[in-house]
């Protein structure tokens, strides 16, 4: 038994004053002394958080002792080592940014897809009336996805409503919906049924509980999470890579942020590319006066700073670091 634990959970459930709630559950995680992340919205809660076994059972226990997240599905992970530097609880609008204007027309409480538990996806996933859909971002899918899956184009969730029209020639298919745990599919399923499409499924758990009961057959590559794990080993059956290195095009698993943190782009890079390239994307990115030491890792406390975007020289990349999960 390793020494500690990494939670992965959500909790769609009203919270009255949340943005008090926030501040107060920011401390009694610190007086567990856990870190990692947590969003919380009027709609519910949204968290990875990683600290010792007694702490992590602590904070599960409190929080199913709160009628309004008693339903909470843990996803838990043995590690030698917390999983975050710090701790984060804020506030905001949607624990998961659906991009919608009016984002109260899709509410998880009362309509979403119909929920699969991973044996049942496992069998329903390669049957010729399906389609596996991956509703997460593209450098998630890009290290690693379920085998056949429909992949979107998007750099985050937010996009996932205007690519509704693009998935409109699945309409007479099961559509099964995928994500890491399962939070993002609440919406996306949800999203899909008001828009006119009738048969939509979704992972519950996410790839994280498929692995863990399933084996994880048919999932290549690795599954990004959010945190300084970067990405996790998930098919214990017939297990495979599927990312390269942006620099080189060499098969490799290992995702970093760009050592400039005015470029902070995603990508992978394999270990002999990092060292040779300073943890760079590009040489524009190795010069630059700001670059930050690279240990080997890419993983980078984020630092809130101000970025002139119209003077970048360099290709323009979103701004995503290793402790969002929207």
């Amino acid at each position: 038994m390793r020494a500690y634990q990494t939670l992965l959970y959500y909790c769609y459930s009203p919270i009255e004053n949340a943005e008090e709630f926030a501040q107060q559950h920011l401390e009694f995680c610190k007086s567990l002394d856990l870190v990692g992340r947590i969003i919380v919205a009027d709609e519910g809660l949204n968290g990875t958080v990683s600290g010792t076994q007694e702490a992590c059972k602590a904070y599960m226990d409190t929080v199913h002792a709160d009628e309004r997240f008693a339903k909470t599905d843990f996803k838990v992970d043995e590690v030698d080592e917390p999983s975050f530097i710090k701790m984060h609880c804020r506030y905001k609008a949607e624990i998961v940014h659906s991009g919608l204007r009016n984002p109260q027309v899709i509410d998880p409480n009362k309509r979403t897809g119909v929920h699969l538990e991973p044996k049942e996806f496992l069998e329903l996933k390669d049957r010729e009336d399906v389609v596996i859909l991956d509703v997460r971002s593209d450098y998630e899918h890009n290290v690693g996805h379920f085998k056949n899956a429909v992949r979107l184009d998007i750099e985050n969730f937010r996009e996932f409503p205007e690519k509704i029209n693009e998935l409109a020639k699945y309409k007479d298919k099961k559509i099964l919906t995928y994500c890491t745990g399962g939070i993002k599919c609440e919406k996306a399923s949800a999203l899909l049924l008001h828009e006119g499409f009738e048969n939509v499924y979704q992972l519950h758990g996410g790839i994280i509980k498929y692995g863990k009961e399933v084996g994880g057959k048919d999932f290549e590559g690795k599954c990004y999470v959010f945190d300084n794990r970067v990405a996790v080993d998930i098919n214990q059956v017939n297990p495979t890579v599927v990312s390269t290195c942006f620099n080189c095009g060499a098969v490799s698993s290992k995702m970093i942020n760009c050592a400039n943190p005015e470029c902070n782009e995603h990508f992978t890079q394999c270990d002999e590319c990092g060292w040779k390239m300073d943890g760079c994307c590009s040489e524009a990115c190795r010069e630059h006066p700001r670059k930050r030491p690279y240990d080997g890792t890419g993983y980078y406390v984020k630092i809130p700073q101000s970025v002139d975007v119209s003077k970048r020289k360099y290709k323009k990349f979103p701004e995503k670091t290793l402790l969002t999960n929207e």
